[in-house]
């Protein structure tokens, strides 16, 4: 596995028999050097996809049209800026937390994360040996949400 800033390379497609791309993206050292807007951290669990707002319980209306569904809470989207407001959940979805496992990786990539917390949407589980969304992610020993 390699690393670049090149985001044109490439081996960024290319994904390895176990899962890995043959090349990651990171900031220029020069990029990185100007600090960080997050702590740097090596570590994520993953958790699966996990509600980013307050649930509330389904309305009588909701339960009547939604129960065939399994769905059991609502998540409001305060700031979607579209027409859609919200998310159902099942009891399924919630109680998922995934594989849990914990993957560490390098330096640069972490410092990336730590300078520009928005830069990857997705990153790699090493239980899993696959790349998900990033909103899958906590830091290890926090609840914060990997790319946030």
């Amino acid at each position: 596995m390699s690393l670049t800033t090149d985001p044109n390379d490439p081996k960024l497609e290319q994904i390895r028999p176990n899962g890995h791309q043959e090349s990651y993206l990171v900031l220029s050292e020069e990029e990185r050097a100007k600090g960080f807007v997050r702590p740097v951290r090596r570590s994520y669990r993953h958790v699966g996809q996990q509600p980013k707002h307050p649930l509330r319980d389904l309305t009588p209306e909701e339960h009547a049209r939604y129960d065939r569904f399994g769905y059991v809470k609502f998540e409001a989207h305060p700031d979607s800026g579209s027409g859609v407001t919200g998310r159902f959940w099942t009891q399924a979805q919630l109680e998922d937390r995934s594989c849990g496992s914990v993957t560490t990786m390098g330096l640069a990539l972490a410092e990336t994360y730590a300078r520009s917390p928005k830069f990857y949407g997705g990153t790699f589980c090493c239980g899993c040996n696959r790349h998900f969304p990033v909103a899958e992610f906590v830091w290890e020993g926090t609840q914060e949400v990997v790319g946030s």
